[in-house]
C-alpha cells in the first residue's frame, strides 16, 4: 500500500502577524489568505522492516532509525519527527510503525508561503488516511498547529494550519483559548480571475526565518517596544477593509490598502524587510 498526499501552499493577503500570541489571545486576530496551485507532497509506504525512514526530496535531507514510539524531536527533518511521534502516540497506542515517508514541497524553505505548516498538515493528512482516523478539518488544522509549535517548538502563527487544510479564499478570525473561525469566502469567478491577473509573486531568491521575526514581534508586543501595538492593530483593520474591496471586486482599492497595510508591517520587526529587497524593488 502507497498512501499520497499533499496540502496548498498560501498567499497571506492581510493581516498576517495577527494571528500570533499574545495579540490575538488579548484582542482577536484577522486574516484574509488564498491558497495557490503550489503545494507540499507526502508519500507514505508502509514497511515490515521494523525502520522508520524519512526523506525530504527537495532539501536532499533524509533520516533513517529503528521505529522507536519515544522518537527524538529534533533536527535534521524536525516536522517529520514530530509529526510520526504525535501520531504514535496519540493514535496508536504508543506502537511504533515501520514506514518510509518522502516528501517535496514546491516552494524553497523560508518562501513567506507558509511551507514548513503546509507540510505538517500534508503529513497528518497521509497518516489519517493510513489509518482512517474520523478527524475533521478544524481538528486537522488544529492538531498540525499543536505539533509544529508545541512539539517541535517553531515559532509562528495560526493562520497557515488552516490555510493549507482548508483552501481557498478564507477569512480567519482568531480568538483566546486558541479559538479559530474560518470563513470560506464566495468571490465572484471574475473577480478571482481579476485578482489572479493584478498580482506578481515572484522568487526573490532570499530566505528569511518566520520564527525569527516573530520572536522579535512578541518580545517588542510584550515589552511594548515601539508602535508594534499600533501596527496590529492596522493590520488588523486593513484585513477587513481587503476583505471587502475583495467581495465587492475593487481590485484598485485592494492593491491600495494592502500598500498601507505592508507600511505597517514593516514596523512589526526590523527584520521584516531588508536592503537587498529594496534594490531588487528598485531594479538597482
Amino acid at each position: 500500500m502507497i498512501v499520497r498526499s499533499r496540502a496548498p501552499l498560501r498567499l497571506g493577503l492581510a493581516g498576517g502577524g495577527t494571528d500570533v500570541s499574545p495579540y490575538c489571545d488579548h484582542f482577536g486576530g484577522a486574516v484574509l489568505n488564498v491558497t495557490v496551485n503550489l503545494y507540499a507532497y507526502t508519500v507514505l509506504e508502509p514497511t515490515d522492516d521494523g525502520q522508520i525512514c524519512f526523506s525530504c526530496a527537495d532539501i536532499d535531507g533524509a533520516f533513517q532509525t529503528q521505529a522507536d514510539p519515544c522518537l527524538e524531536v529534533a533536527y535534521p527533518l524536525i516536522l517529520h519527527r514530530a509529526v510520526y511521534r504525535r501520531v504514535v502516540t496519540q493514535f496508536n497506542s504508543g506502537r511504533p510503525l515501520s514506514c518510509r515517508i518522502t516528501t517535496y514541497c514546491d516552494a524553497p524553505p523560508g518562501s513567506g508561503l507558509g511551507a514548513s505548516s503546509t507540510l505538517v498538515v500534508s503529513l497528518l493528512n497521509a497518516f489519517v488516511a493510513w489509518f482512517s482516523l474520523p478527524l475533521r478539518d478544524y481538528e486537522i488544522a488544529q492538531l498540525a498547529f499543536e505539533i509544529e509549535r508545541g512539539d517541535a517548538g517553531l515559532q509562528g502563527g495560526r493562520q497557515d494550519q488552516y490555510a493549507a487544510t482548508f483552501g481557498g479564499v478564507n477569512f480567519m478570525e482568531f480568538y483566546p483559548e486558541e479559538r479559530v473561525v474560518v470563513n470560506p469566502l464566495r468571490v465572484s469567478s471574475w473577480i478571482l480571475s481579476e485578482l489572479e491577473a493584478s498580482l506578481v509573486l515572484f522568487n526573490s531568491g532570499a530566505s528569511r526565518s518566520s520564527a525569527a521575526i516573530i520572536e522579535t514581534q512578541t518580545t517588542n508586543l510584550a515589552s511594548g517596544t515601539g508602535t508594534t501595538l499600533e501596527a496590529l492593530h492596522e493590520i488588523k483593520a486593513d484585513a477587513f477593509r481587503m476583505k471587502e474591496c475583495l467581495l465587492k471586486g475593487d481590485i484598485g482599492d485592494f492593491a491600495r490598502v494592502m500598500g498601507k497595510s505592508w507600511e505597517a508591517k514593516k514596523r512589526l520587526a526590523d527584520s521584516i524587510s531588508n536592503r537587498q529587497f529594496l534594490l531588487q524593488k528598485s531594479g538597482l
